[in-house]
C-alpha cells in the first residue's frame, strides 16, 4: 500500500496547507472589512447633525441689559430669560427664608459667585410648560415682581423661585458660564 504522502504531491511541498490557510484568512478579512463598511454608516448616523450641534450652546452679549431689565433668548429651541437684577431686587430675594419656599433655593445658589445680579433661567413654567411673562418690556411680572405664568397663574419672585400657583419647582437654571464680563455662554 502506498503511503499518502506519495499520492498527494501537494502534501510534500506543503502548498495545500498554505493555500487553504490563505483562502481562510482572505475570507475572514473580506468579511471583516464588509462588516466594518456596514457599521460605519450606522454609527455615524447616530451622531448629532450640524444644526443640533449649533444649538447645543448659545452665546449672548449682555452688555446692553440695564439693571432691572431682562431679555428673552433661545437655547435648544426653548426660551431663556437673562435678567440683570437691581440691588433692590437682590435684597428682596435675600429677605425670603428659603425654608418657606416650595422649592428651597437662595439667589446665590441660582447665580454665579460674584455675578449675583445676573439671573439666567429657562423661560418655561415648571407646571405645564407655558412661557411666563415678565422678561419683556411692560409684561406682567406677578405679585412677587419676577415672572407670571398666564396659563395657570404661577407666580415667581425676582430670583425666579415659585411662590404661588400650581408650579412645583423654580424656573430651571441651565448650565452657563461667563466667558467675559459681557458675554455669557449657555450650554
Amino acid at each position: 500500500m502506498a503511503d499518502e504522502a506519495s499520492i498527494d504531491p501537494a502534501h510534500d511541498t506543503g502548498e495545500g496547507v498554505r493555500r487553504r490557510d490563505f483562502i481562510n484568512i482572505a475570507a475572514v478579512s473580506f468579511a471583516g472589512v464588509g462588516g466594518l463598511a456596514a457599521l460605519v454608516p450606522l454609527i455615524s448616523q447616530m451622531s448629532a447633525s450640524a444644526d443640533v450641534l449649533a444649538e447645543s450652546s448659545t452665546e449672548l452679549d449682555i452688555s446692553a441689559i440695564q439693571p432691572g431689565q431682562a431679555i428673552k433668548a433661545v437655547f435648544r429651541k426653548q426660551p431663556v430669560f437673562v435678567r440683570n437684577l437691581t440691588p433692590a431686587e437682590i435684597a428682596e430675594a435675600g429677605k425670603v427664608d428659603p425654608g418657606s419656599l416650595r422649592d428651597p433655593q437662595t439667589l446665590e445658589e441660582r447665580t454665579k459667585e460674584g455675578k449675583t445680579n445676573w439671573l439666567i433661567t429657562m423661560g418655561v413654567c415648571t407646571h405645564l410648560g407655558c412661557v411666563p411673562l415678565g422678561a419683556g418690556e411692560g409684561e406682567v411680572k406677578g405679585e412677587f415682581g419676577g415672572y407670571f405664568c398666564p396659563c395657570h397663574g404661577s407666580s415667581y419672585d425676582t430670583a425666579a423661585r415659585i411662590r404661588k400657583g400650581p408650579a412645583p419647582k423654580n424656573l430651571e437654571v441651565p448650565p452657563y458660564e461667563f466667558t467675559s464680563d459681557t458675554v455669557v455662554k449657555i450650554g
